[in-house]
């Protein structure tokens, strides 16, 4: 397993917003972490991103303990995330939004960059390929060199995963990537999603749980912080615990 979670929870006062969740999930899996508002998946992946410490339980990435890790610690070691609420830098391009994801993979020092030594600069133009690439791959080649801040939104959400791939991650999380984009942009992204190599494992928070059972072939409920059914579509599909939470039957 790629992603292991255990016993996690994350209490704030008297509200434990992640409840002694335990689900895995598998390499190159593509999976989906569904629930209605208020289930507790947002803080679940700002646990394993790092921005939040576990109050109990564990999270392990390739076998190997990450929970209670910086964020810089986490990414280093293979996590990329996006946000719910899109986190750009507005004044700078759309290939610099993506070279600038690719920070963790500079080997050359920041004193050489500024000198502009000669392995900065391979560096760097290394860089700009790659956010060229990464850019051309989410159908924004001809956006790169605009403003984030003059972009559209749906077109700031390919930027984001753009960004994010950048950091060539085992583990990708996105949260709500469709989120307020129109019916023909959430069906481009999910094209564009669905090109994303094999060996990239993907965890996608879902509010929609349509959306998520077209992209993601597994899935974890979750409700009031706790995970109450994990399964394949057709299991959590039949599962009548789905529809209690979903349709209150």
């Amino acid at each position: 397993m790629t992603l292991a979670v255990a016993g996690l929870s994350r209490a704030f006062g008297g509200v434990r917003a992640v409840d002694e969740a335990t689900f895995s999930v598998a390499d190159g899996e593509v999976h989906g972490l569904i629930g209605p508002n208020g289930a507790g998946k947002t803080t679940l992946l700002n646990l394993v991103s790092g921005l939040l410490r576990p109050t109990a339980g564990k999270i392990e990435l390739d076998g190997r303990r990450i929970d209670g890790l910086p964020p810089n610690r986490v990414a280093a070691l293979g996590v990329a995330r996006t946000y719910q609420n899109i986190r750009l830098f507005g004044g700078l391009s759309a290939a610099d939004n993506v070279v600038v994801g690719q920070h963790l993979r500079r080997k050359a020092p920041f004193w050489r960059h500024l000198l502009m030594l000669p392995s900065a600069l391979r560096e760097e133009r290394a860089a700009w390929k790659a956010a060229e690439a990464g850019l051309e791959r989410m159908g924004m080649r001809e956006r790169a060199h605009t403003r984030a801040s003059d972009l559209s939104y749906g077109e700031q959400r390919r930027v984001e995963i753009a960004m994010a791939l950048a950091q060539s991650p085992r583990v990708l999380l996105l949260d709500e990537p469709f989120a307020g984009l129109s019916i023909d942009e959430r069906r481009d992204v999910l094209q564009l999603l669905r090109t994303i190599p094999r060996d990239v494992t993907i965890v996608m928070i879902e509010h929609d749980m349509d959306a998520a059972l077209e992209f993601a072939e597994r899935i974890t409920l979750m409700h009031f912080g706790e995970v109450i059914v994990e399964g394949t579509r057709a299991e959590v599909v039949a599962d009548p615990r789905t529809r209690e939470v979903y349709l209150g039957e």
